[in-house]
């Protein structure tokens, strides 16, 4: 056999996936001694106190650890840490709130918002590239809600540096039905039959390209139907041929788990982790989350964003915040907004000046606010930055 000559599995297929073993892998317990920074473990999740650990982000060392906890919970345990209070100011997350639901009125007047994925059509309000609409609609508002050092450090926890991000509002209102179990870009958007073309080692890779997360933009009581997931999931090879077995599904039915959340609070998890949002079974919630994926400088993103736009319209935001936001706050914006990686692009034109790449947005980007640039001086180095990497 081809396995016994090469001595691995070089494909899953639908006979790779055992659901007993999957039983086994998803019944651990993560105990509080594997996550000494966590506030406490709840459903075999850790919560992280982010009004306690906050100071931890300023101080690189502490910074680092706290880094270095999220990503083993992330790859090795539960595959989902939540963060608790990431938020401090929830009058960012009221503004941003506003933001969305002018949109997704105008986008619902226009003919648009076409709703969720994985969940019945109608049920919920959705909006596709809710960063680039918040920062051309509302860029200070933009500025306040992303320069958030506690989601730049679980991003870059993952993923590290030049991260690209990606978000899309979820609305779901009373009587919402909850969507079916499955794992998430990139492979988790794949068919079984597509996704078992792809070799082993394609599969455990997947999901170091994507982290996913959710800002809570309300209470989330677990009639509300907060997010279901089904800890140490995520460390099951075969599992994006098994999301789609009607018997994995049940399984995770049975045994998945959800936390209520506060508005302000933050939840992020590997993409591979078996999940699926609750049903809203409330009268009154209408259970809003900004669904944060974001990719890895080495992968692809989902969603095609216009990140020299975003720029311009964000910089005189930045300037004028400098005052009100900390430095950390100030880079998690512009990590947020412009494209930190510096390839693709055409080295003919864009060659690597002191190093091996060339300048990215987010470098000019910094060097605008140090310099204090006009909107014009800007404007002309983000064209000239896009001139130089055409083809």
């Amino acid at each position: 056999m081809v396995e016994q000559e090469l001595g691995y599995i070089p494909y899953f297929d639908r006979e790779s996936c055992d659901l007993d073993e999957f039983k086994v892998l998803t019944s651990q317990q993560l105990t509080s001694e594997a996550v000494p920074l966590a506030a406490s473990v709840q459903k075999n999740i850790p919560l992280y106190d982010m009004n306690a650990l906050r100071p931890n982000l300023a101080d690189a060392e502490q910074r680092r650890a706290l880094m270095g906890e999220w990503a083993s919970v992330l790859n090795q345990s539960a595959g989902v840490i939540v963060l608790k209070h990431a938020y401090p100011d929830t009058s960012v997350i009221d503004r941003a709130s506003d933001v969305f639901r002018a949109i997704i009125a105008e986008e619902k007047a226009k003919g648009g918002g076409e709703g969720d994925h994985f969940a019945a059509s109608g049920a919920n309000d959705r909006v596709w590239n809710a960063l680039q609409k918040h920062a051309l609609q509302d860029p200070e508002g933009f500025a306040l809600y992303y320069g958030n050092a506690a989601i730049a450090t679980a991003c870059e926890a993952w993923l590290g540096p030049h991260y690209q991000m990606t978000a899309q509002v979820n609305q779901v209102r009373p009587g919402g039905k909850a969507q079916q179990a499955h794992r998430d870009y990139h492979l988790g958007f794949q068919t079984a039959d597509v996704a078992a073309k792809f070799p082993v080692h394609a599969h455990l890779v997947t999901a170091a390209l994507t982290l996913q997360g959710a800002v809570a933009h309300c209470d989330m009581s677990i009639e509300s139907g907060p997010t279901k997931l089904l800890p140490f999931s995520q460390k099951y090879g075969p599992g994006y041929l098994a999301f789609h077995d009607p018997g994995f599904a049940a399984y995770f039915d049975e045994a998945c788990v959800q936390l209520p959340l506060s508005k302000g609070d933050a939840v992020f998890f590997n993409p591979a982790l078996f999940h699926a949002a609750g049903a809203n079974i409330t009268e009154d919630v209408h259970r809003m989350a900004n669904l944060l994926q974001v990719s890895s400088a080495f992968g692809r993103a989902m969603e095609a964003v216009d990140r020299s736009t975003m720029c311009r319209s964000l910089y005189p935001a930045l300037q004028s915040l400098r005052g009100q936001m900390g430095a950390a706050d100030i880079q998690a914006a512009i990590a947020a907004c412009a494209e930190g990686y510096a390839f693709p692009t055409n080295l003919d034109t864009d060659p690597p000046i002191g190093g091996n790449a060339p300048q990215t947005q987010a470098d000019i980007l910094r060097q605008a606010l140090a310099e204090d640039w006009t909107d014009a001086t800007l404007d002309s180095a983000l064209s000239a930055l896009s001139h130089r990497q055409r083809a």
